[in-house]
């Protein structure tokens, strides 16, 4: 008598659609995920940017300037590696007593469509293109915090 070793092909079949059941729960959360941990260099940047821009207001009592130049807040501002998903820029420029400072995300990644934007007041605020990539994957814009996920939670 012969002892036949191995997988029937009715085996392999049942393992191969398990996996792909696993697999077609686990890759949008996983897409979902690097998505939020792109959006980190955004909130973590703009949020020293902000402490350079209030360190400019107590040595110089005004805003104006301070994002151009040689000024600690220009020389803050994300570039290279800093900001590899977001552009970084004082938008518009800042006046005496305001500023805006704002992220975008980079037109060419998944996170496209996405801005976020902190000013004098600590006032957080993200934007959400409508038709974007990142709209249509259940992104929504928030006028009074960053969003960090999925439907405008902060």
């Amino acid at each position: 008598m012969i002892l036949q070793k191995g997988f029937s092909l009715i085996e392999l079949m049942v393992v191969l659609a398990i996996i792909g059941i696993i697999a077609a729960f686990a890759y949008p959360s996983y897409t979902d995920y690097l998505r939020r941990s792109k959006v980190t260099e955004a909130t973590s940047n703009l949020s020293n940017v902000r402490v350079k821009m209030e360190q400019f207001f107590q040595d110089n009592r005004t805003y104006l300037n301070a994002c151009t130049g040689t000024t600690i807040v220009a020389s803050a501002m994300p570039t290279g590696q800093d900001a590899r998903y977001f552009d970084y820029a004082c938008n518009p420029a800042p006046t005496a007593t305001a500023y805006t400072i704002t992220a975008t995300a980079k037109a060419n990644l998944d996170i496209a469509g996405l801005a976020f934007s902190i000013n004098e007041t600590n006032t957080k605020t993200s934007t959400v293109t409508g038709g974007s990539t990142i709209a249509n994957g259940g992104w929504t814009s928030n006028a009074s915090c960053w969003t960090t996920r999925k439907g405008g939670s902060c």
